[in-house]
């Protein structure tokens, strides 16, 4: 005789098998479906499914990655004819042939042009376009905020040996109209790419007379000539003087070693920029401000004076000794041409 028990013996096994079948498929299922929520970082998707491919990030800028905003000017084909146009044209005129257009304020034969290339086009070039935007702006220069007309004013003063316009002359309204013409659609107070001139980094070696003599002889005398004088046809100047009588005196922002140098880099020897390398580039700019030019408008009682309180720095050698003779002291006059014609 089978008993009561015995006979429920079967069943529960069969209960059994169905209790640890059904937790194995449910464990299975929990597995694949992954946890409720992240207890770590989630899990990666494949990299080569397109529906969920994570998209990449921008590298990462290094030291010399220009991230400034892009800006192109418009071209000279595009003037247009109008009243605002004719002060447009008149403002690339002076720009380009400053000592015909503008002869009261220029004291020597360099043109505007002359370091903001393509007629103040070129990036990298302290472009017209960009310089624009950024003005008004506090100068370290003379420590106050400048518009845009006293910065014209100083370029005439330093970098043209010259005298500043007043801010309501017409010199001055054209050259600002040209440049709000450059700068049309730019993002106002946005440096733009290639504002200014190229910072480049600190050279491997200390900046060097003799090696810039040699990249200067070789790259540069062609056509600034064997002593820096320039090079003109008939009377027309086709290249400017970069140190001497004739060049920007000592108060000009290219006296600088480190303008200088990054100017170089970028656009010269001209139409091959690029050629020299960081380290020439900051040769020839020692060498090119190795020499005299004339004096600092700004000149009290001595070279000593004077550069103590407008040269302190290791980017201008004015006051400094170079092959025995002391930089300033024997500057020409300032003005140029002005201050000549003035002693008459």
């Amino acid at each position: 005789m089978i008993s009561p028990s015995s006979r429920l013996r079967p069943l529960q096994a069969a209960v059994l098998a169905l209790f640890f079948l059904g937790a194995i498929v449910l464990i299975t299922a929990i597995r694949r479906a992954g946890p409720a929520y992240p207890t770590t970082s989630p899990p990666r998707p494949a990299a080569d499914t397109p529906a969920v491919r994570t998209p990449a990030l921008p590298a990462a800028p290094t030291a010399r990655t220009d991230t400034r905003a892009a800006f192109a000017p418009p071209t000279a084909a595009s003037l247009p004819d109008t009243a605002f146009g004719k002060t447009v044209r008149q403002g690339e005129q002076i720009f380009l042939h400053t000592p015909q257009k503008a002869p009261q304020f220029a004291g020597n034969n360099l043109n505007c042009a002359s370091c903001h290339l393509d007629a103040g086009r070129r990036p990298d070039s302290a472009p017209m376009w960009a310089a624009y935007v950024l003005y008004p702006a506090y100068r370290a220069k003379n420590g106050h905020v400048n518009t845009l007309a006293e910065r014209l004013q100083g370029c005439f003063r330093f970098s043209m040996n010259g005298k500043p316009p007043a801010a309501d002359d017409p010199v001055l309204i054209a050259l600002q109209t040209y440049m709000f013409w450059l700068a049309g659609n730019a993002p106002t107070g946005v440096p733009l790419k290639g504002q200014g001139y190229p910072k480049l980094p600190p050279p491997p070696r200390k900046a060097d007379y003799l090696r810039g003599s040699q990249v200067y002889a070789q790259n540069c005398a062609v056509c600034h000539g064997e002593h820096g004088q320039g090079q003109k046809n008939g009377a027309h100047w086709v290249f400017p003087a970069l140190w001497g009588p004739d060049s920007f005196n000592w108060g000009a922002g290219m006296h600088q070693i480190k303008n200088a140098a990054g100017f170089i880099k970028v656009n010269m020897p001209l139409g091959r920029g690029g050629l020299l390398s960081d380290q020439e580039a900051w040769d020839v700019a020692y060498f090119m401000n190795a020499h005299e030019r004339p004096q600092d408008p700004r000149y009290t009682e001595s070279v000593a004076r004077t550069r103590a309180k407008y040269h302190d720095s290791e980017d201008s050698l004015y006051g400094i000794e170079i092959n025995g003779h002391l930089l300033g002291s024997a500057a020409p006059p300032s003005g140029g041409k002005l201050a000549q014609g003035a002693g008459r």
